[in-house]
């Protein structure tokens, strides 16, 4: 005996709508977005040929530690623990340091009258 009801067909799905709202979206988001400059970190070099009899200055970078001379201090600290210190300033980075950490450092030991060297 034959079926009376016809085979359910599937219709058939068309990309493009599909293709037109993403257009749509990506067109809105590239608007609406701002592209701004990444600030940039200005360092001065320092003087040239500091004190022969002062040592350098040590600073230890870790993931969550900092440390000048082997003495821990607080990143807040750091610029006061540098103040009146015009010879060479090492920064030695610990295995993990990210990035932004180092900014972080640079960025209050800016405007400082210090030569800086960063050592991997």
């Amino acid at each position: 005996m034959p079926s009376l009801v016809p085979p359910v067909r599937r219709a058939n799905l068309s990309l493009t709508s599909l293709i037109d709202v993403i257009f749509l979206l990506l067109l809105f988001f590239m608007l609406t977005s701002t592209f701004t400059k990444l600030g940039e970190l200005e360092l001065s070099a320092g003087t040239p040929g500091g004190s022969a009899t002062e040592p350098p200055l040590f600073v230890q970078l870790a993931p969550e530690s900092l440390a000048v001379n082997t003495e821990p201090v607080a990143l807040d600290a750091l610029r006061a623990r540098l103040d009146g210190t015009e010879g060479l300033v090492l920064v030695s980075l610990a295995e993990g340091v990210t990035a932004q950490r180092l900014v972080d450092v640079l960025a209050v030991l800016r405007g400082a009258e210090l030569n800086l060297q960063v050592l991997p």
